[in-house]
């Protein structure tokens, strides 16, 4: 500095700068949502003290002109897709249609209502640590019961016993460690955050090309999760954000579809993690558990 004069401050500029490393969207997807949809939208200007963008990824449901006009009628962006594509692959349809300057991405179903500031709560959390890749929220159920949205990555060891065991003995030490239960009050690492409601640094998001696609549903956020993790980064589970998780109708008369599409999705995720020539006695202990378990679940 020369003369002893002072630069003046431009605290617009400051100001800005910190809007934009704070810039986010939430992007959902429908399929014949009309019943969750509209208190979902109606719960996302509270979420956050700035303007947020929403998305609206619709997979082919037969209500999508009543979906669009409820989507923009709340200011939301509705992109039509025309066909059933799956959830991880809707949600990256939705984010590769964002402006690059989003620098944060909250993924929701549309069957959760989110909780006050929690999106600004969750994107505090993460901005204060740069190894922080994801953060979700503490999820409720309309009881106020805490969902366990927090879990440990499954081994095959955990994935055996859960499978065997949570519908016949839901205590058992897999299930629970699987769980993570009784850690729901406290922020903590995760192995990975339910994708019904998990906020994803934009940049990491791109890098790992989003959500694995080879998933129609189910585990695409074990997945997720899991890579974030070999990045180096962290999984964070923020119990002062809060969401509901209200559920809705759209997926009534399908169980049995949604139940073979989980354990299918389970033995995925397992076998590619557990790929190794040697393990195949393993892989074939797991398919048979997650039969056994579509067996239990059916006859139930």
């Amino acid at each position: 500095m020369t003369g002893g004069t002072d630069v003046p401050r431009d605290d617009t500029a400051d100001a800005t700068a910190t809007d934009d490393a704070r810039r986010a969207a939430i992007v959902t997807v429908s399929y014949n949502s009309h019943d969750v949809l509209p208190p979902f939208l109606a719960s996302t200007p509270a979420a956050s003290a700035s303007p947020v963008e929403v998305v609206v990824a619709d997979n082919d449901s037969a209500d999508a002109d009543a979906l669009r006009s409820v989507s923009e009628q709340s200011g939301a962006r509705f992109l039509e897709l025309g066909e059933n594509r799956g959830y991880g692959a809707a949600v990256n349809r939705a984010v590769a249609t964002l402006d690059r300057g989003v620098r944060w991405v909250l993924v929701s179903n549309p069957d959760v209502v989110l909780g006050p500031l929690a999106l600004d709560r969750m994107i505090d959390t993460a901005s204060a640590d740069p190894t922080i890749g994801a953060v979700g929220p503490k999820v409720l159920e309309p009881t106020g019961e805490v969902y366990p949205s927090a879990r440990l990555v499954p081994s095959l060891r955990t994935g055996l016993g859960h499978a065997l065991f949570a519908n016949v003995w839901p205590g058992n030490p897999w299930t629970r460690r699987y769980r993570q239960e009784g850690e729901q009050d406290t922020r903590r690492d995760a192995g990975w955050l339910s994708g019904a409601c998990v906020l994803v640094r934009r940049d990491v998001f791109d890098r790992l090309g989003g959500f694995d696609e080879g998933y129609f549903m189910y585990f695409e956020d074990v997945d997720l999760g899991w890579r974030i993790g070999r990045l180096g980064l962290r999984n964070v589970y923020e119990p002062a954000a809060t969401a509901t998780h209200v559920g809705g109708t759209a997926t009534q008369g399908s169980s049995e579809r949604m139940r073979r599409a989980h354990h299918e999705s389970a033995y995925r995720f397992l076998a590619g993690k557990y790929r190794a020539w040697w393990l195949w006695p393993l892989r074939a202990a797991l398919r048979v558990a997650l039969a056994v378990r579509a067996h239990l679940t059916h006859t139930r």
